[in-house]
């Protein structure tokens, strides 16, 4: 019999972290090869780890909400057999640190208590570890922007930040951030203070929020702190789109074995007004501007259980309309199920939300960072509607559909975000009935 170490395995870029949810078997019990063994949560999503052998866990060492890093083992399984007890395709490329003491050791391996006294604006990404040590240690944000960061983009890792603990007696004190920087943290203090001092009355149930809403709900605070937000509004005539979804939904079904939903053609229409904008594809970063090369189409998706989360499409201008049909398809399945890899939902650059689909006719969202523009179409209702003719003008039964384009006005001023959503009007009101899929 042989040891092996079941490795967290990589999940994309930029993740280096995650936290343990729940384990699905227990020590002593046989697994097999590709079973998942472990739910895990990164910041973006939940997803299972399977496991690359069959064996029986003989150790489990991270337990229900700790956090483990890319690469380090998180189980020992026995296997049959003689030899390495290592994944053998799992390689870790970060340079090791020096062993912290026992002291430090101790505040990563046990349970992190979060203070809920220091939250940190939007100009800092921080891990769940990072902020977990940085909160417990009471560090502040004009500490934080001090420590130099040697991970992915500058970030600091969990490294920097215990050595930073470490050595901080001997750290000169940082200045205070000028108040116009301090003020986005102060604003998000301020805007979750109440929520501490409400009293529950007799009868009331609380429910705690679970971790996807608690991010959710700071990933939305930190966007409208960030992006001054302005929306246009316009009525779009889908009468053609309707036509030829009707006519080729039964055929597309037949031949590729999946649905025919409206999404792919709302995608299509909005990858060829980003074409003709492409200022709408771009983030801020400080003053400059960056102008994004590829078009990653997000795609907000209510989960059963209440909660939302944005896969998305890759190069969706490279995708035909039978290949965006697929993509959306597959994404919005794995996202119910559970089944999406972290890497699904990262590097969206342009986001729709379909909030016709719960029945409404209009919806003013909020832009995810860093993103700079978000649409949200609506149901799509028959009506009376004026149309002009060679005979004159008539009323006719038409499908109509609200859309909302909400855009951040430090870098989207009002004729571009307007004429935005007028291409996207335009696209599908002279959707071409003789399409292919």
């Amino acid at each position: 019999m042989a040891e092996y170490k079941l490795l967290l395995p990589s999940m994309g870029e930029g993740v280096m972290e995650a936290t343990i949810i729940t384990w699905l078997f227990n020590e002593g019990d046989n697994v097999k090869e590709d079973d998942s063994v472990v739910e895990i949560a990164t910041d973006k999503v939940d997803s299972d780890v399977p496991t690359p052998v069959s064996g029986k866990i003989v150790k489990i060492l991270k337990q229900k909400d700790e956090v483990a890093k890319v690469g380090e083992a998180i189980a020992i399984l026995e296997i049959e057999g003689e030899g390495g007890n290592t994944a053998p395709e799992e390689t870790v490329t970060e340079t090791p640190a020096a062993a912290p003491d026992a002291e430090t050791l101790k505040a990563i391996e046990e349970p992190l208590k979060v203070s809920a006294s220091t939250e940190f604006s939007g100009d800092l990404y921080l891990s769940p570890l990072v902020k977990s040590i940085a909160q417990q240690e009471n560090i502040s944000e004009a500490e934080l922007k001090s420590i130099k960061g040697s991970g992915l983009e500058g970030r600091i890792t969990k490294e920097d930040i215990l050595a930073y603990v470490k050595n901080r007696g001997n750290q000169p004190a940082p200045q205070a951030a000028p108040a116009q920087q301090a003020a986005p943290a102060a604003q998000f203090v301020a805007t979750s203070a109440p929520a501490s001092t409400i009293t529950a009355a007799a009868g009331d149930e609380i429910i705690p929020m679970d971790r996807m809403r608690k991010i959710i709900a700071e990933n939305m605070v930190k966007a409208k702190q960030i992006a001054p937000h302005v929306t246009s509004f316009i009525e779009t005539d889908v009468t053609n789109v309707v036509k030829w979804r009707n006519k080729n939904k039964s055929l597309f079904e037949k031949r590729e074995g999946e649905k025919l939903t409206f999404m792919p053609i709302f995608v299509r229409a909005v990858v060829k007004a980003i074409q003709d904008f492409p200022m709408i594809n771009v983030s801020v970063n400080g003053e400059n501007i960056i102008k994004k090369k590829n078009i990653n189409i997000g795609m907000a998706t209510a989960l059963p259980d209440g909660n939302l989360i944005v896969p998305v499409i890759k190069n969706a201008d490279q995708l035909s309309l039978s290949g965006l049909a697929k993509a959306i398809n597959d994404l919005a399945y794995r996202a119910r199920n559970k089944k999406l890899r972290p890497e699904d939902t990262q590097g969206a650059t342009y986001t729709i939300s379909n909030v016709g689909s719960f029945g409404n006719l209009m919806g003013t969202p909020i832009i995810p960072q860093p993103q700079v523009a978000i649409l949200a179409i609506g149901a799509i209702v028959k009506k009376p509607a004026v149309l002009e003719t060679p005979d004159g003008d008539m009323i006719a039964i038409r499908n109509l559909m609200f859309m909302s384009h909400s855009y951040d006005h430090r870098v989207v001023d009002g004729s571009l975000g307007g004429m935005m959503l007028k291409h996207v009007h335009d696209y599908l009101e002279n959707w071409d009935l003789n399409t292919e899929i």
